[in-house]
């Protein structure tokens, strides 16, 4: 492992650890891998936040369907604390860092690539949800910008069996010489 990695955590916010139309029922199961190395590389962490937009009408395109299906996610609908990250993680921020987006992938608007560039960072560790949603979308960036992609499987949740299990099968094949998928014991042992 590169000296200069870091620990990107998707999207564990209260909105899909709670009972919303957004619930992730795994969420609970990789949790305290995430709160081990998040407790372990606080300063080393990235908490992303999926941020919905006020209203509909605030997206672009198909963006704006999308929330004409899930007006109760939107801002003004779903409590704001919702958005927040789930309290078991709470405590590692500071150091640990955010990074609010308001797509699938934190890679978009290029701010976030820009800060680890700035940083040297050649790895990231991905844990969070969901696996076949912003998970992958973070995945498959991270490939395009270049860094080394360690996805850690047991740290890793999605609502949908099926799709995560394909969503890994996908990256630890086509994707093999660019994403390692371990599970989180391995890696925390390999530094």
């Amino acid at each position: 492992m590169p000296d200069n990695w870091i620990h990107l955590c998707i999207d564990m916010q209260r909105m899909f650890a709670e009972q919303t139309p957004w619930h992730v029922p795994w969420m609970a199961t990789a949790s305290p891998q995430i709160v081990e190395l998040s407790g372990r590389y606080a300063e080393r962490t990235v908490f992303t936040r999926f941020v919905p937009p006020p209203n509909a009408d605030a997206m672009p395109g198909m963006w704006r369907n999308y929330y004409e299906k899930w007006p109760m996610m939107t801002g003004e609908q779903l409590p704001s604390e919702l958005m927040d990250i789930v309290a078991d993680l709470r405590p590692f921020a500071p150091p640990a860092r955010f990074f609010d987006k308001r797509t699938y992938s934190p890679w978009i608007d290029g701010r976030l690539h820009e800060t680890l560039a700035r940083e040297k960072v050649e790895a990231i560790a991905i844990t969070g949800g969901e696996t076949d949603i912003c998970v992958l979308a973070a995945a498959l960036g991270a490939i395009d910008l270049g860094y080394r992609v360690i996805l850690l499987k047991d740290a890793v949740c999605s609502s949908a069996d099926e799709t995560h299990d394909a969503t890994l099968e996908l990256l630890g094949g086509r994707f093999s010489v660019q994403v390692e998928i371990t599970d989180t014991d391995a890696f925390l042992s390999g530094l």
